[in-house]
């Protein structure tokens, strides 16, 4: 088993309209365990250095702009595969093409406005985590259900 961590924000319009709650639940439903948790507001700083590879973009303004507008929930997200499996549940970043049953799905409508992100990558996971969270602030612990979710849990 390929357990991994990973990155995953509540963008400021999940917080907005009241979906914290409803999306922490699909994750821990799943069977991802939650090893850190902020709600927190992104300094531009922040925001520049997590959206950096679309700095020449023309959106990237807007994205620092938006990232920054109201606070997030950030989390990091442990279990089997965790990267894609989290990535399947969000949804394609456009919600027009997000399937029903995806986040993106369910919750939105406009690519600006998607609701969630989550790393693309095991690398992309490693570099975030250390933008959102210092050293000591994840938790690793044993979580009693293991067993129900995997076969062999990790030890």
């Amino acid at each position: 088993m390929a357990f991994e961590r990973t990155f995953v924000a509540l963008k400021p319009d999940a917080v907005q309209r009241g979906l914290v709650g409803e999306l922490i639940g699909r994750f821990e439903t799943k069977g991802f365990k939650l090893v850190g948790l902020k709600f927190m507001s992104v300094t531009r700083e922040m925001a520049e250095n997590h959206y950096g590879e679309h700095k020449e973009k023309p959106f990237f303004g807007g994205l620092v702009d938006f990232i920054t507008s109201s606070p997030i929930v950030a989390m990091a997200w442990e279990g089997e595969n965790a990267v894609a499996s989290i990535r399947t549940m969000m949804g394609a970043t456009n919600p027009k093409d997000s399937a029903p049953g995806t986040i993106r799905g369910d919750y939105a409508v406009d690519m600006g406005r998607n609701i969630v992100h989550g790393s693309d990558s095991p690398a992309s996971a490693e570099r975030e985590l250390k933008i959102f969270f210092k050293d000591g602030e994840l938790v690793s612990w044993n979580r009693c259900p293991e067993a129900w979710f995997y076969e062999k849990p990790q030890a």
